[in-house]
């Protein structure tokens, strides 16, 4: 994408009502003015709020969106030129139940309050295979202390990756925590049992890899004593 037109969308977002775009001083300065607040506020329900993280062109977020009008749907992703294409979808349809955050995610306290949040998506992110990034890696235990901390009890963490590294990392991970793994497997396309949530979407870079025989596996877990 040229420069030119990476320009033209970051001003396109600004008009958009669907995307909140703040400061990193704004949202860790203490009083960021939604949180708490997105469903009152932000959605004007309340609805049960569900993230995607690192939602890139936001295909995800606007079919869940589609796909379930009763909850709330909040794509976030610090790469604002990527998720216009979905914000512009969500207006063009009037999908009053899809927004995007531009932001980065480490900063999810700061974002939202103490279970706030229903449900978490995380839609092929990078593995960060390289042990220098794992601090990166959006499954390590860093991030999970984050998201814990957010999500409502008894709150779900979606991970859906067509990495294999991820998924056996994300496991692993999780049994050593022993936190409660609802469900996990290497091929969901190749199971006639996956959950219709997982196999009924599929994003643009999903699609290709599918077309050259790629599994694509799923995680959903929940937090013990949360």
């Amino acid at each position: 994408m040229g420069s030119k037109n990476k320009l033209k969308r970051f001003k396109e977002n600004e008009t958009f009502e669907n995307v909140v775009q703040p400061s990193r001083d704004e949202v860790t300065g203490g009083d960021f003015a939604l949180q708490g607040k997105w469903k009152k506020d932000f959605f004007k329900n309340e609805n049960p709020l569900v993230l995607e993280l690192g939602c890139g062109k936001g295909e995800y977020s606007v079919n869940l969106a589609r796909k379930y009008p009763n909850k709330n749907f909040l794509g976030i992703d610090i790469k604002g030129a990527r998720f216009w294409r979905g914000a512009k979808t969500a207006l063009e349809e009037d999908l009053g139940n899809v927004g995007f955050l531009r932001t980065q995610i480490e900063l999810v306290t700061f974002l939202f309050a103490e279970n706030e949040v229903d449900e978490i998506w995380i839609t092929f992110p990078d593995p960060q295979i390289k042990y220098k990034r794992t601090k990166h890696r959006l499954t390590n235990q860093e991030f999970l202390e984050k998201y814990k901390h957010i999500l409502k009890p008894g709150g779900v963490v979606h991970l859906k990756t067509d990495s294999e590294f991820m998924h056996g990392y994300t496991l692993g991970l999780l049994h050593g925590l022993d936190e409660e793994i609802e469900y996990a497997h290497h091929d969901v396309y190749g199971n006639p049992h996956s959950p219709q949530e997982v196999t009924s979407i599929q994003t643009f870079y999903e699609s290709q890899y599918l077309e050259k025989d790629k599994k694509i596996t799923y995680v959903r877990f929940t937090f013990r004593g949360n």
